[in-house]
């Protein structure tokens, strides 16, 4: 049986940093991301990782601020988000994807996790 649960959330203060973790059990995939949805939003791409390869892929809004990375060992993606800001304000979801080369839509991933509560206050 798969599963993913995420950790890490909480309350931060807009330029202090969070760090998120997922951790995976059940099978491998091809591709690992993390989402966010904020209330009255839809549920938007934030960042990917591809085993392949070890590429990496990341939204505009995030570049430069959030790292995802992976511990092989561990089963564990990480999502590092640094100089955080109170738009970053969401529930964020990890998932995985069979896609190797996934586009950023929620609906090619197919197992998510419970999502976490991160909030950013200004």
């Amino acid at each position: 049986q798969v599963q993913l649960v995420e950790s890490g959330g909480g309350l931060v203060q807009a330029g202090e940093s969070l760090r998120l973790s997922c951790v995976v059990s059940g099978r491998t995939f091809s591709t690992m991301g993390w989402f966010r949805q904020a209330p009255g939003k839809e549920r938007e791409f934030v960042a990917l990782r591809r085993w392949i390869d070890d590429s990496a892929s990341d939204a505009g809004s995030v570049k430069g601020r959030f790292t995802i990375s992976t511990d092989n060992a561990k089963n564990t993606l990480y999502l590092q988000m640094n100089t955080m800001k109170p738009e970053g304000t969401a529930v964020y979801y990890c998932a995985t994807s069979p896609m190797r080369y996934p586009p950023v839509r929620a609906d090619v991933y197919n197992y998510w996790g419970q999502g976490t509560q991160v909030t950013v206050s200004s």
